[in-house]
């Protein structure tokens, strides 16, 4: 979701009076006259964005002024203020109302300056009309108009703003291009505010083509800015962009976190617009959690605030969602109709990213509905509009759905590819670098805000020093070492409490990397390339039948792998199912094959029991590499769950050479590995759910048996039956 752009056209002489000055000159200014009038209008527009209340006082008394006087100048300003505060609220017709009125007035009075503020007003208007082939004609003549004025400064607003609707329409190479310009002008301009649209919007770009660590970074330097100038609405802006980015890379309770102070922010502002926004993007972390009801309730809220304001952009984003949330519960006809309704208006609107999820959506109603041709159809064009954008998340998800329905209708070849493609996407998004890289730029984030408040304190402390120095020159000098003293102390306690933060956000941030180090190292690339090379071997050996079961199962096997691996908890039933698909899978291209058994005492429920996903294939994976000798004719493995004495239990058996004689062999890393690994992850585990959580291994020749016994003993969670 990208939020429009404040309303950045400004008059250059509001921005260079600083509103102490204002009021020290209206207070001497006895004149009921032009001069009179503008000081109000200036004190207004210096106060809107943070005080409606003073913003209305003072408009008021303008606009009064204005009539006395029948000053034409004066009225077209507060026409323009009137429209700017109405499209804040989201009356955007009330807005473009007072705009056309405003306009009318400069252009008979032939006022330049005037004239380009409206024009960039009507833009941003139609802009958040979802309007963008109006906005780009206004936007086009207020940049005309400001380069016959000369003002620089307004030309790199109208850069910022082009950019934004080439943006919205999927030109991602035209807005970027835009952005920068406008970066090097207001630099050159020292135009902090500049700066910050350009940060934001930039952010906005990469978001939606899946470069999460550079939108995060610069929506940090958005945020920051913002913050520093006490700009509310720019910080709800921005603070429901970044929660949109959390809620992506798979942290909703961060991004509940920075919606719910977007959607305060937005509420006290009384803006619609952003309230529906935030509304949506909630709905969305809720669905992600597989609370359907609280998410429609959330998408409704927003679709009804999008219709009232005629948000068309919006009303598109909400019907994809609801269709969305209609697929997951089974409902594909109600999914079918939400989506073609988001498609009309995508097409009308010509938001093409928003037109590539209904586009897959539809296609995932159809497959739902076995109806494969149209699936097909609505797949492809998913993907090809998706990837003409660049969006890798909608690519990723037009890819997976090609796959399906190349496996459904026997179209394996063209399976495997779509498969592949998808895998290679989805690990640019997921893969280990990113996932440190985002891990790294939150850190340093909270960083700064923590160097930046020491700082703060300690400027006051120094300040406090040199006052009590002064005042104390004149009286007993220990008094003043006490207070050094005492003040010494207080810094150092300080920073010692800044160490102690500064030390828990590494090693929150060392955990989240310990974690993806282990999903990352269940499936490995070699099992996965010598898995292709299997497949590979039978169709050459033209094994027709062997090479369908192989393919059919090693999907499955990928597509379990990487759902559970999303999720914290999972069935133990899924569970057990990815580990059994995982011994077949190797038994269909091992010779000699495994003897495996999958035992389950009878006291646990496997569709009440949930377990973090993937804690027992590693071992699996370990006995089958490294277990067994060369020439061994019976192998067997072993997996034993027990429930006793509220503690889940697994036991992995092999009748192998035994770990004694494993440790001696040399390529034992992976092994090892995977086990300091495992016990790191158990640890966290432990902790979170609040009980035990270990590994063992042990020679089974303590027992006089052979082979090796690796034990776990697994956190889990019980559902309560109802």
């Amino acid at each position: 979701m990208i939020i429009g752009l404040l309303l950045v056209s400004t008059i250059a002489q509001a921005q260079n009076k600083k509103v102490d000055s204002l009021k020290a000159q209206l207070k001497i200014h006895k004149l009921n006259d032009s001069t009179k009038v503008n000081l109000l209008y200036y004190l207004a527009f210096a106060h809107f964005q943070s005080d409606s209340y003073l913003t209305q006082t003072y408009l008021e008394k303008a606009d009064r002024l204005n009539k006395e006087l029948d000053y034409p100048k004066g009225k077209a300003k507060v026409f323009y203020l009137k429209g700017i505060l109405e499209n804040r609220k989201s009356n955007y017709n009330k807005s473009l109302d007072f705009f056309k009125q405003a306009l009318a007035i400069d252009r008979s009075i032939d006022n330049l300056d005037g004239m380009a503020a409206n024009y960039t007003a009507f833009g941003i208007t139609y802009y958040d009309l979802s309007q963008y082939g109006e906005a780009i004609v206004f936007y086009n003549k207020a940049y005309e108009t400001y380069k016959k004025i000369g003002n620089k400064r307004e030309q790199a607003t109208l850069l910022i703003n082009m950019g934004n609707v080439y943006s919205e329409i999927g030109k991602y190479e035209e807005a970027v291009e835009n952005y920068k310009k406008a970066l090097v002008q207001s630099e050159a301009l020292n135009d902090q505010d500049g700066v910050s649209f350009v940060h934001s919007n930039m952010a906005n770009v990469y978001k939606v083509q899946g470069n999460f660590p550079l939108a995060i970074d610069y929506y940090n330097r958005a945020l920051a800015y913002d913050r520093k100038t006490k700009d509310t609405l720019g910080m709800a802006i921005v603070l429901n962009d970044l929660g949109a980015v959390y809620s992506s890379i798979k942290k909703p309770e961060k991004a509940l976190v920075l919606h719910g102070q977007s959607l305060d922010f937005s509420l006290k502002k009384g803006n619609k617009r952003l309230v529906a926004a935030n509304n949506s993007n909630i709905g969305n972390i809720y669905s992600a959690k597989k609370e359907y009801v609280k998410a429609l309730a959330y998408y409704q809220h927003s679709l009804n605030a999008s219709q009232e304001i005629g948000d068309l952009k919006q009303i598109a984003i909400c019907f994809n969602n609801i269709g969305a949330v209609n697929l997951s519960l089974g409902h594909s006809k109600k999914a079918q109709q939400n989506f073609l309704r988001a498609k009309e208006i995508a097409e009308n609107t010509n938001i093409k990213n928003i037109l590539a999820i209904s586009q897959v959506g539809i296609s995932e109603a159809y497959f739902m509905e076995n109806e494969y041709k149209k699936a097909l159809l609505y797949a492809k064009s998913g993907y090809h509009t998706s990837k003409e954008l660049d969006v890798l998340e909608t690519q990723k998800k037009a890819l997976g759905l090609l796959a399906k329905i190349y496996e459904r209708t026997k179209n394996y070849k063209k399976a495997l590819e779509s498969h592949q493609k998808f895998k290679v996407l989805n690990d640019s998004l997921f893969n280990k670098e990113n996932i440190e890289k985002v891990a790294r730029l939150e850190y340093e984030y909270k960083y700064k805000q923590a160097l930046d408040s020491a700082s703060i304190r300690e400027l006051k402390l120094t300040k406090t020093v040199m006052t009590t120095s002064n005042d104390l020159q004149r009286t007993k000098q220990n008094y003043l070492w006490a207070i050094i003293g005492i003040l010494v102390i207080s810094i150092l306690s300080g920073s010692l409490v800044f160490y102690q933060k500064y030390k828990n956000v590494k090693i929150k941030n060392q955990n989240i990397i310990t974690e993806q180090r282990l999903l990352r190292s269940q499936m490995t690339p070699h099992f996965i390339f010598n898995s292709l090379s299997v497949l590979q071997g039978m169709i050459l050996n033209k094994e027709e039948k062997k090479s369908i079961t192989y393919l059919s199962k090693f999907s499955k096997l990928l597509r379990l792998v990487l759902e559970n691996s999303r999720d914290k908890i999972v069935p133990l039933i899924q569970e057990l199912d990815a580990i059994d698909n995982y011994m077949i899978l190797q038994n269909l291209g091992a010779k000699p094959p495994y003897d495996y058994s999958l035992v389950v005492d009878e006291n646990i429920n496997i569709n009440l029991f949930l377990v973090p996903p993937m804690l027992i294939q590693p071992f699996i994976e370990n006995a089958i590499e490294h277990a067994f000798s060369i020439n061994q004719e019976h192998r067997g493995i072993e997996v034993h769950l027990s429930f006793k004495d509220k503690k889940l239990s697994c036991a992995i058996t092999d009748n192998g050479i035994g770990i004694d004689a494993i440790s001696n062999k040399i390529n034992t890393k992976k092994k090892s590995l995977a086990t300091t690994i495992t016990s790191e992850r158990l640890n966290l585990l432990a902790k979170d759910f609040n009980m035990p959580g270990f590994v063992y291994v042990e020679d089974r020749k303590k027992c006089n048996e052979q082979g090796t016994k690796v034990t776990l003993i697994i956190p889990y969670k019980i559902i309560k039956n109802s």
